[in-house]
C-alpha cells in the first residue's frame, strides 16, 4: 500500500490555524514512514518542502508556496508495555495532540495532563518541546522515530539525542526530518504525582471545590484557564503563543529588576530564569492593539490574531514591529515560537 499520495495546487487555508489564504504547488499526505521512493523522486528533489502537522505553529508569509507540503497523517496509539507503575505508548506523528491527551485521561495515565488543549499533532510536539503549566514533553518522552527527508531512511532517537531545551530540540537544526512516531512513558494514576503549583491551577481547583485533584480534574482546570486566555482558532485565526518566553541570565535579570520592579521572573529547576514575553509586549502597549486585519489579542499579549482577512506578510510585519519595540525599550529580543515559512 502506498505510504503517500500527491495533490496539486491545494489551498492550505483550512490546514493552518492562522486561517491564512495560501496555496501550495503540491501536497503529499504521508500515512506511514515508507518514504524512500518519494524523497528520491526527481519531483521531490527539485522542490523545497515543509512538514505540516496540525498547522497550529506555522505562518506562511506568501500567497503561494512553490514547493511540497508533507502533511503528516501517520496515526495509531499502541501500548508497548505496562506494569504497576508505568505505561509506555507509541503514538503516530499525525495523531492530534488533544486526542492523545484524551486517550491518557480515559486510561488514567498521568504525565501530559498539564499539556491539555495544546493544538497541533504529536509529530510536531518534540520539535519545540511543547510545554505548559510547569511541564514539558521531554519530561515523559522516551524516544522518537524520524524519517530523514534527504534519503528516506528511518532512525530512532533517544531523549538525550533529541537535545531538548526550553521550546527547543535538535530538530530545529535537523530541519529535514519528519517525526513518524513518538514514544512516551506515563505514570499509572494511583502512583502519579500531580503538578498543580504553576500559575492559577490551584485557584481554579479551589473555586471548583476540588481539594483532592485527579489527573482529569487538573486537565479540566488547565483547559478552563487556556480557554479563558486563548482565542479559539475556529473563530479567530491564531497560532497560539507567537513568541517564546524570554530566558535571561542573572546579570540581565538584576538590571531589569532594578528598572522594573514588577518584572515577573520564574526560576526553573535547572536554574533558568524565564520572563513571560507577554509582559514585555503588554508593557510596550501592544496588548489589544489592532492594525488592519491583524492585532494582539486583548486577553493575552502573546497571541497575534487574524481578524478575518489578513495575509501572512501582514502578520509577519506586526510581529517584526513588536520585536523592534520590545528590543528598543527593554534591550531584549523576542524569538518567534511560530515557524515562519516564506
Amino acid at each position: 500500500m502506498s505510504s503517500f499520495r500527491w495533490e496539486e495546487n491545494v489551498s492550505l487555508q483550512r490546514y493552518n490555524t492562522f486561517n491564512i489564504p495560501v496555496t501550495t504547488r503540491y501536497l503529499v499526505r504521508v500515512q506511514n514512514a515508507g518514504l524512500s521512493k518519494l524523497v528520491q523522486s526527481p519531483l521531490f528533489q527539485g522542490h523545497r518542502h515543509v512538514v505540516l502537522g496540525g498547522g497550529s505553529n506555522l505562518l506562511f508569509t506568501g500567497k503561494t508556496y512553490d514547493g511540497i507540503v508533507l502533511k503528516n497523517e501517520i496515526l495509531g496509539i499502541e501500548t508497548l508495555s505496562r506494569d504497576d507503575l508505568h505505561t509506555t505508548l507509541k503514538v503516530g506523528g499525525g495523531v492530534a495532540w488533544s486526542s492523545l491527551v484524551g486517550y491518557c485521561l480515559t486510561h488514567s495515565l498521568g504525565g501530559i495532563e498539564n499539556l491539555s488543549l495544546i493544538p497541533g499533532t504529536v509529530g510536531a510536539a518534540p520539535i519545540q518541546n511543547i510545554g505548559a503549566y510547569g511541564m514539558e514533553l521531554s519530561d515523559v518522552l522516551e524516544r522518537v522515530e524520524i524519517v530523514d527527508l534527504t534519503d528516506g531512511r528511518t532512525r530512532t532517537m533517544t531523549r538525550a539525542e533529541c537535545m531538548f531545551g526550553y521550546r527547543d530540540s535538535v530538530f530545529k537544526r535537523l530541519k529535514d526530518v519528519l517525526v513518524s512516531t513518538v514514544t512516551i512513558k506515563l505514570t499509572n494514576a494511583p502512583h502519579h504525582r500531580l503538578h498543580t503549583a504553576y500559575g492559577s491551577i490551584q485557584q481554579v481547583l479551589s473555586e471548583q471545590g476540588i481539594h483532592t485533584p485527579t489527573i482529569s480534574s487538573v486537565s479540566e482546570a488547565i483547559s478552563l484557564l487556556r480557554r479563558h486566555k486563548l482565542p479559539d482558532p475556529r473563530e479567530l485565526g491564531n497560532a497560539g503563543s507567537f513568541f517564546q518566553n524570554v530566558t535571561i541570565d542573572e546579570e540581565t535579570c538584576t538590571s531589569l529588576k532594578t528598572k522594573y520592579a514588577a518584572l515577573p521572573v520564574f526560576t526553573k529547576a535547572d536554574g533558568r530564569r524565564l520572563v513571560p514575553a507577554a509582559w514585555f509586549i503588554e508593557n510596550c502597549g501592544w496588548k489589544g492593539r489592532r492594525i488592519g486585519q491583524v492585532g494582539v489579542y486583548a486577553n493575552h499579549a502573546l497571541i497575534i490574531v487574524n481578524f478575518g482577512e489578513a495575509e501572512g506578510d501582514e502578520v509577519k510585519a506586526i510581529s517584526d514591529r513588536i520585536i523592534e519595540d520590545v528590543n528598543r525599550q527593554f534591550g531584549v529580543r523576542l524569538v518567534p515560537e511560530v515557524n515562519i515559512v516564506r
